[in-house]
């Protein structure tokens, strides 16, 4: 009997075993022919022509990215089945360079810009696009912008077209720009949570809300600074585009009630009034418009020849995307997210991933230089140093390293910056706070009052210093606060090795300061004003090839990745409300703004990080 039992518990082993097998295989099969179809799908998207005499619609979904999203067979097979409107998510880069591109192509009649569906987007960004716009404009074609209402954000994008529209219920919605953020020394208080913060530097705002339950007049005076900085530079420009004083637009915001009842409560009265709008239009006005401008055309149902943004991509490629492997070239990286230690995840700049790529870069004899663009508010102090030390040994192969600064380079990124030949920021780019802290929670006190207690003994005074349930020992603390020092003392001399400047000037500027990049530029923190294509001709410059010979390094990931990734997407998309909306508002800024001392990822709990807005 025993054998008979043995021989079926082997059986069943071996029939899970294959089932398992199968259908493993089976879902990798099915994978790999819906990535098929959607590749020949894309392809034949890719040779289609482009219809003559058409509108170019630019109607960017979600944000604005700062890196090209890796294919996904899921997210195109939704695009495919689902006939609902789809938001499309652009690449910064690939918008500018299919403006330019369209521009110069005869198909192309006319710009329609339709941002009403656009989320976040930085500053910087819309205004490299405003410029690439302004280039359209002057090959003599015309843009229009429609939206049912916009927000300051979506306004800016269309602000620089010949004419916008609003639908008659609609606003622009314009308020200025602000930094708020949630303090919660009362409820630590009240919870009897300990925050052990360790810090250095007057202006390193980003662990008051730790510390007192408002904002410190040292913060107040420095933030106030560069948001007037970037709010006068936001109306500047809309009053250059829309040929009215700056004042009419910072009078949107600052005379709103008085604006509003003069206009009988109207919103776009008071938009076209304030000369922000040319006019107000139905969807059937502006299809009547668009035929009247650029002829009727075979589209059924609009009735004059369209294609999407991303359609127009497909067809005459996107920005710096020459296989140039074999051949001398720039390679351009980009880094996005919280500076973790270690892989870190989507959204997140990992130093074993970002070492590991800068490496191989180093190791490719065909690549002369590197072009770092990099978009953080900073992270971990360890991680930061891992890089920049990577960087350093990629400058000392030989190979020209240039920095160019997204819509924030700040803390912990500028550590990495500093490293470079040379740095490129916008204008509106948001860098500096050279300073660090740290930050240990213990909730000793807590467990406490609901009778828990931790107890024992160790070999040493500062045995299980840094437990989440004991208190932190005085010498730890001591010791921790000396390192904080010594690590900031260590920030500003790479600031001073980096620029070139002397650690007293440095030290002027630095203590957690937040700076805009005109600013910056200004400080000597960076070597000149621009984007990405400035960076990489500065790139082109110092290792003497042309600046055409430059493109992306793209994320490899393995078929066992992309799968992963695609399911993981179909479920997040089968979910009916977003994060915020099952968390609740107040929830999801708590974790946006403190996500990065929650997960306690520096080996040595030093960050160089700060909280700033989403002004946009």
């Amino acid at each position: 009997m025993e054998r008979i039992a043995t021989f079926f518990r082997w059986v069943w082993r071996l029939t899970a075993a294959a089932s398992i097998l199968f259908t493993l295989f089976f879902f990798l099969a099915l994978f790999a022919l819906l990535s098929g179809a959607v590749s020949l799908h894309r392809q034949a998207k890719s040779a289609a022509a482009v219809p003559e005499r058409c509108v170019l619609v630019l109607a960017p979904g979600g944000s604005i990215l700062e890196k090209r999203p890796p294919f996904n067979p899921a997210d195109e097979l939704s695009g495919l089945l689902n006939r609902s409107p789809q938001r499309k998510e652009l690449f910064l880069q690939d918008i500018i360079s299919g403006l330019r591109k369209a521009a110069k192509d005869s198909r192309i009649k006319l710009l329609l810009i339709v941002p009403d569906r656009l989320e976040r987007a930085g500053l910087n960004q819309l205004r490299e696009i405003g410029q690439a716009v302004a280039q359209f404009r002057a090959s003599g074609k015309r843009v229009l912008a429609v939206a049912d209402t916009y927000s300051q954000g979506q306004y800016y994008l269309a602000a620089g077209s010949d004419e916008i529209y609003l639908h008659p219920m609609g606003s622009v919605d314009i308020e200025g720009f602000g930094l708020f953020n949630l303090y919660l020394r009362e409820l630590l208080d009240r919870l009897e949570i300990t925050f052990h913060i360790f810090r250095v530097g007057e202006f390193k705002s980003a662990v008051e809300p730790f510390l007192r339950k408002d904002m410190s007049p040292e913060a107040k005076e420095n933030a106030r600074h560069w948001l007037g900085r970037l709010w006068d530079g936001y109306c500047r420009d809309i009053a250059a585009w829309r040929k009215i004083p700056p004042q009419s637009v910072s009078d949107a915001a600052d005379r709103l009630a008085e604006n509003m009842e003069a206009a009988g409560g109207d919103a776009a009265l008071m938009a076209r009034r304030g000369k922000l709008i040319d006019g107000v239009i139905s969807s059937e006005e502006l299809t009547e418009r668009l035929r009247r401008l650029v002829g009727k055309g075979a589209d059924e149902e609009d009735g004059y020849s369209r294609i999407d943004f991303s359609d127009y991509l497909d067809a005459v490629g996107g920005s710096y995307s020459k296989k140039l492997a074999e051949k001398d070239r720039i390679a351009i990286l980009t880094a996005q997210g919280d500076i973790v230690y270690g892989e870190g995840s989507e959204g997140q700049i990992g130093s074993g991933g970002l070492v590991r790529q800068l490496r191989k870069l180093r190791r490719d004899k065909h690549v002369r230089a590197v072009v770092l663009r990099i978009d953080s508010g900073g992270g971990s102090a360890f991680a930061s140093e891992l890089i920049r030390q990577e960087l350093l040994l990629t400058r000392k192969s030989g190979k020209s390293v240039v920095i160019s600064m997204g819509s924030v380079a700040a803390s912990g990124a500028y550590w990495i910056a500093a490293a470079a030949d040379r740095i490129c920021a916008s204008p509106y780019t948001i860098t500096g706070s050279i300073g660090i802290f740290g930050a240990i929670p213990t909730i000793e006190k807590s467990l406490a009052k609901a009778g828990i207690f931790s107890d024992g003994i160790g070999t040493a005074g500062i045995t299980g210093a840094g437990s989440l349930v004991r208190p932190l020992p005085e010498n730890f603390r001591k010791a921790m606060q000396a390192q904080i020092e010594l690590g900031y003392r260590r920030f500003i001399q790479i600031v001073a090795e980096g620029r070139k400047m002397n650690p007293a000037d440095v030290e002027k500027i630095a203590g957690g300061r937040v700076w805009d990049g005109a600013t910056a530029f200004e400080l000597g923190l960076a070597d000149q004003l621009g984007g990405l294509e400035e960076a990489v001709a500065a790139a082109a410059q110092l290792s003497g090839l042309p600046a055409d010979q430059a493109s992306y390094v793209e994320d490899e990931q393995s078929p066992a990745e992309i799968l992963l990734h695609s399911l993981r997407m179909v479920w997040w998309h089968s979910t009916p409300d977003s994060l915020a909306a099952r968390t609740g508002t107040i929830l999801s800024r708590l974790a946006g703004q403190y996500r990065l001392l929650v997960q306690q990822n520096d080996p040595q709990h030093i960050y160089s990080h700060c909280l700033l807005p989403e002004l946009l």
